[in-house]
């Protein structure tokens, strides 16, 4: 089936399969390298992406559900050139380490604060309940959410 999809603020015209993953055409049809293939069942957060402003499981998302709503990844925030303040804010509490998990708890933290910018510690906590980290950075990450969030309010 041919579909259209705005990702990254660009249309995209694919054929496949109503039922595919959204992961799959992201990643396999588009070429984008930020979701990842981590636990395919929706329950590390690898595969985040923003779809109609919401974080979802782009790994248990089928593509037919995204209709029109545009959809973000983490390569549509910013560049390495220009990252955007989110992804700043992790370079510079160092709340990167693999890289792995990244598009989990960034896009679930820009689409929490983009909701609810003034998001509580808890209200954090809670987007970043999914995320999988094996490096151990939570507490980076969540210090460097509340600088982008602090830095947004200011």
């Amino acid at each position: 089936m041919m579909m259209t999809l705005k990702v990254n603020g660009r249309s995209h015209t694919v054929d496949v399969d109503p039922t595919t993953p959204l992961l799959y055409v992201l990643s396999d049809d588009l070429g984008l390298r930020g979701p990842k293939f981590g636990c395919g069942l929706g329950q590390c957060g690898s595969c985040t992406a923003i779809v109609g402003g919401r974080a979802v499981r782009s790994c248990s998302t089928p593509v037919s559900s995204v209709g029109s709503a545009e959809v973000v990844t983490l390569e549509g925030l910013g560049t390495s050139e220009k990252p955007h303040p989110l992804q700043k804010a992790f370079i510079d509490e160092q709340a990167a380490q693999c890289g792995f998990c990244l598009s989990g708890p960034i896009l679930s933290a820009k689409a929490l604060l983009d909701r609810n910018p003034k998001a509580s510690d808890a209200d954090i906590k809670q987007a970043l309940s999914g995320v999988l980290c094996r490096c151990f950075t939570h507490q980076r990450m969540i210090a460097a959410i509340k600088k982008y969030a602090d830095g947004r309010t200011a």
